[in-house]
């Protein structure tokens, strides 16, 4: 779709055009603001242009997913994982590592987390054995864990993960807790102010196996 739209412009190089179009390809850049970014880039001396070109690049070869809580990493385990002046026996568990930096910009949190790599979403056609649920039963069995946090959206899939997720770990000798409804339905964590997540992280309540009010 994006190749199609791009091409609308007459560009007078292909190097241009190929510049433009891997712009265009990223979610929420239309063909005029890819347009702009390369236009900009070429404003820059090269060698700003090549550090540019680098740190994309490493993304490929030097960004990992950490092997404990599969957020991203430089290292085999993340930086929240390996400080130990952190709750080691408190895990969030959210959807992605969009969520991971929204609770942390919040600073009301102090505890590990668990990405799980999405929700479960039958119509999507993503399952449990989608997700990073295994490696969070198996941290639960092996690690000294005294509650869960379910910090996921307030969907319909967000709820489905949650009880999914109570009725997997709900036999474990811990307490597992879900942000409070200062969210309202439909929210997304990384969309959700500061404050409002900061409040539902510390104001958190038991899970029931239901939909929380």
């Amino acid at each position: 779709m994006h190749r199609n739209v791009v091409m609308e412009f007459n560009f007078p190089s292909k190097v241009l055009f190929r510049a433009i179009e891997s712009f265009n390809s990223l979610p929420g850049v239309g063909k005029k603001t890819a347009l702009r970014y390369t236009l900009n880039l070429l404003k820059m001396e090269p060698d700003e242009i090549m550090r540019f070109a680098d740190n994309i690049k490493r993304l490929a070869i030097d960004i990992r997913f950490c092997e404990q809580c599969h957020n991203i990493s430089d290292a085999q385990r993340c930086d929240i994982c390996t400080n130990t002046g952190r709750k080691q026996d408190l895990i969030c568990v959210v959807q992605d590592v969009r969520d991971v930096l929204a609770i942390e910009n919040t600073q009301q949190y102090n505890g590990l987390y668990h990405v799980l790599g999405g929700v479960i979403s039958p119509i999507n056609g993503i399952g449990p054995s989608d997700l990073n649920i295994d490696s969070l039963e198996q941290r639960v069995k092996t690690q000294n864990i005294k509650e869960i946090i379910l910090a996921l959206s307030t969907t319909m899939e967000g709820d489905t993960t949650n009880f999914y997720l109570y009725r997997k770990l709900g036999a474990f000798p811990l307490q597992i807790s879900t942000i409070a409804r200062g969210m309202g339905f439909g929210d997304e964590i990384e969309y959700t102010d500061e404050l409002t997540l900061g409040r539902s992280i510390v104001n958190r309540i038991p899970y029931k196996g239901g939909a929380n009010k």
